[in-house]
């Protein structure tokens, strides 16, 4: 695939995820009427996309309450904001390894099957949802990411009878590998939408390099994104404009807006307008977006 500039942006903004980040930053949306608050703020600060993870509104750990992703769908439709939503389905992964007996597995395991990953999905039917396409290191500890071969499959399959848009999360050549095979088996749909991921131990690496080469695998007529995380988020949504990608920014993946100075995703979102347009591109409406990559209209 050849690198074109992109004049015409995706900008996605990704407004909690399920890291350990909200005893780090006031601006860490929790609640449901908080995440809907900040994906309508993102909205208006020029965002195309959000991309939503859900939170126990009492601890702030991440969860896959049905419930609550239902309450932050609804609470954004009933703004009447104009915005492309994006839910993960990556949450029930979670593989904590005993140090001592790999079989006892750690108390934040959280795993399930790739189907019973798809509830909120198939009942609320998002513009978009994730597909996580292989396993990971995750850190320094015991954590392993995991989606099987298997898994991906059966989850594949079921977000093309649903409808939904699949944007296929890439943290690793492998995985976007094993992603073009199931694109090849008639798994994905045209357009394909790729996500690559900087950044994150232990996968790609941050290296404008590694992000070239993986642009380069990606198979003709791909949308892509990529994004990076903490001081890099911003670097990488010139990297990928500039190589004909789309982009993604907010409090999931980076917490500050400069150093010292804590963000919130609508800063974060202005920002990255303020780049892309510097560029000589612009950010893509919410109607682009669903252009671009053929959202079915709900």
């Amino acid at each position: 695939m050849n690198e074109t500039f992109n004049d015409t942006v995706i900008l996605t903004a990704a407004l909690t995820g399920a890291g350990d980040t909200v005893s780090r930053s006031p601006h860490v949306p929790v609640t449901p009427a908080e995440i809907a608050s900040s994906a309508v703020a993102a909205a208006e600060a020029g965002a195309s996309a959000v991309h939503i993870h859900v939170r126990d509104p009492e601890t702030g750990a991440p969860s896959r309450d049905n419930a609550l992703y239902r309450e932050v769908v609804e609470r954004i439709r009933e703004t009447g904001t104009d915005i492309v939503i994006n839910l993960t389905a990556g949450m029930g992964g979670d593989l904590v390894i005993g140090q001592d007996d790999p079989l006892a597995f750690g108390k934040d395991t959280d795993l399930v099957n790739g189907l019973d990953r798809l509830p909120h999905v198939e009942e609320l039917l998002p513009d978009i949802c994730t597909l996580d396409c292989g396993s990971l290191n995750f850190g320094d500890g015991s954590l392993v990411y995991v989606s099987t071969p298997d898994m991906l499959r059966a989850g594949a399959k079921r977000i093309q009878e649903l409808g939904v848009r699949p944007e296929l999360e890439i943290f690793d050549t492998g995985q976007l590998w094993f992603a073009k095979q199931m694109h090849a088996e008639g798994l994905i749909d045209d357009p394909t939408m790729f996500q690559l991921c900087a950044g994150i131990p232990y996968g790609a690496p941050a290296d404008p390099g590694v992000l070239q080469s993986m642009v380069r695998l990606l198979p003709d007529g791909a949308q892509w994104a990529s994004f990076s995380i903490g001081s890099m988020q911003m670097p990488w949504v010139a990297q990928s404009v500039l190589l004909g990608g789309h982009a993604r920014v907010g409090l999931e993946d980076n917490l500050y807006l400069s150093r010292g100075v804590k963000a919130t995703n609508a800063q974060l979102v202005e920002k990255a307008v303020s780049i892309i347009e510097l560029l000589g591109a612009r950010v893509a409406t919410p109607d682009e977006a669903r252009t671009t990559l053929a959202l079915r209209s709900r």
